[in-house]
C-alpha cells in the first residue's frame, strides 16, 4: 500500500483520532464553537476512515488466504480457499472505488441556496421571451423536487418575457442540481415576432450563484454607493410612483446589483445586499481557484458566460448538451422541468473528471 493515496488516508486516521480524543476536553472546557467544528471534522473524517480500515482488513484478510491455497494439498478446502480468495478480491476492488468517491473534495457549496439570473442576450425581443420560458423551466424543476423559489429582482419584457430576472432556489441538494446550468442556453425556433416563418436563433445567458451568507461575505460599507429611484418598465399598482427602487454599486469590484420589484425600498434593498452578497462570494471563490490553478473544474465544461453550453430546437423537439454530448428528443417534456436527464448526466460527468484528476 505504498499509493499517495493510502499515505493520505493513514494521515486522516490519525487526525481522526486527534479530533475525537480532544472532544470531550473541547466541551467540559465550554469552548462551543470549536467544539461543534470538532464534531463536524470527526464526521466528515469517520466514513473514509471506516472505509480504510474495512480495506486493510480485507487485505490481511486475502494475504491469509493465499498464503493457505500455496500449501493446501485438500481439494475441497483448497476449493473453498479459491472462492474466498475470488470474493476477497472483488470486495478489495469495490472498497477501492468507494475511497476515492469518499476522497473528492466536497463542493463547498453544497447545501446553499442557490441565486438563479436569467438574461435576454442576442436575439432581442425574442431572446427575452426565451429568457421568460428558462425562468419557467427552472420553476417547473424546482416544483418538482420540492424546493421554493422567490423572485430577488425582474426587467419584464414588452411582450412578456424577461430582460433579466433573479430568483433564489430554496433546497438542500439545489446547488450540486443546477450549477451546471451557467452559461448561454440557445433556442432555434420561429419567433412571435417573425411573419414570415423563418427560424431564428435566440440566446439567453443564466448565471449560477450560492447564496451568501453574511458570515460567508463582510461588505465594509464605506464600499458602497447606494441610489433610490422611480421604479420603470411595465407597471403594477405603484410601481411607477414612489422612489423604492434601490441601486447598489460595490466600488471596489465595479459590481451593480438594482432591485426595483418590491413596494418597499427597505424590502428592495434587502434582496439587493443578497444579491451582492453572492456576486461577491463567486468572485471571491473564482480569485481562490485561479490562485491554486485549480480552473474552477466544478462546472463541467466550465461553466462560463461565453462558452455555447445548450441548444434547444423546436422544429426537432430536440435537446443537446454540447459539454457532455447528449441530445434528447424531448423539448417539451424538458420545458416542462424534466430536466434529471440532462443534469444526472452532468453530475456523473463531474464524478468522472475528480475521479481522473484524484488518479493523475
Amino acid at each position: 500500500m505504498a499509493d499517495p493515496m493510502f499515505s493520505r488516508l493513514a494521515e486522516l486516521e490519525a487526525e481522526l483520532e486527534r479530533v475525537e480524543s480532544t472532544l470531550s476536553d473541547l466541551y467540559a472546557a465550554g469552548d462551543q464553537k470549536a467544539a461543534a467544528d470538532a464534531g463536524r471534522r470527526s464526521s466528515e473524517l469517520r466514513p473514509i476512515v471506516e472505509a480504510y480500515r474495512t480495506y486493510r482488513t480485507n487485505e490481511s484478510e486475502l494475504a491469509d488466504a493465499r498464503e493457505l491455497a500455496a500449501i493446501e494439498s485438500d481439494p475441497a478446502m483448497l476449493a473453498f480457499l479459491k472462492q474466498e480468495i475470488a470474493d476477497k478480491d472483488a470486495e478489495r476492488g469495490r472498497l477501492d472505488a468507494e475511497i476515492k468517491e469518499l476522497l473528492i473534495p466536497k463542493d463547498p457549496n453544497d447545501g446553499k441556496n442557490v441565486i438563479v439570473e436569467i438574461r435576454g442576450a442576442e436575439g432581442g425581443e425574442e431572446a427575452n421571451l426565451w429568457a421568460g420560458d428558462l425562468y419557467r423551466m427552472y420553476g417547473y424543476y424546482a416544483d418538482a423536487h420540492k424546493w421554493k423559489t422567490e423572485v430577488l429582482s425582474s426587467q419584464p419584457s414588452e411582450m412578456g418575457g424577461f430582460r433579466e430576472i433573479t430568483f433564489v432556489v430554496r433546497g438542500p441538494d439545489a446547488w450540486s442540481h443546477l450549477k451546471h446550468e451557467a452559461g448561454p442556453h440557445r433556442v432555434q425556433r420561429v419567433p412571435a415576432t417573425e411573419s414570415q416563418g423563418r427560424i431564428h436563433t435566440s440566446a439567453a445567458t443564466v448565471a449560477v450563484l450560492p447564496e451568501a451568507e453574511e458570515v460567508d461575505i463582510a461588505i465594509d460599507p464605506s464600499d458602497l454607493e447606494i441610489d433610490t429611484y422611480r421604479s420603470t418598465g411595465p407597471g403594477g399598482q405603484s410601481v411607477n410612483t414612489t422612489d423604492s427602487a434601490i441601486r447598489i454599486t460595490h466600488r471596489p469590484t465595479g459590481l451593480v446589483v438594482t432591485c426595483q420589484d418590491e413596494k418597499s425600498q427597505l424590502q428592495n434593498k434587502e434582496k439587493a445586499f443578497r444579491i451582492l452578497r453572492s456576486r461577491l462570494l463567486q468572485v471571491e471563490q473564482e480569485r481562490q481557484a485561479a490562485e491554486t490553478a485549480d480552473a474552477r473544474r466544478s462546472q463541467v465544461g466550465g461553466g462560463g458566460r461565453s462558452e455555447k453550453i445548450r441548444t434547444y430546437n423546436f422544429k426537432e423537439n430536440r435537446v443537446t448538451d454540447h459539454r457532455v454530448g447528449l441530445t434528447l428528443h424531448s423539448l417539451d417534456a424538458v420545458l416542462s422541468g424534466d430536466l434529471d436527464a440532462l443534469v444526472q448526466r452532468l453530475m456523473a460527468e463531474e464524478r468522472q473528471q475528480q475521479l481522473e484528476d484524484a488518479d493523475s
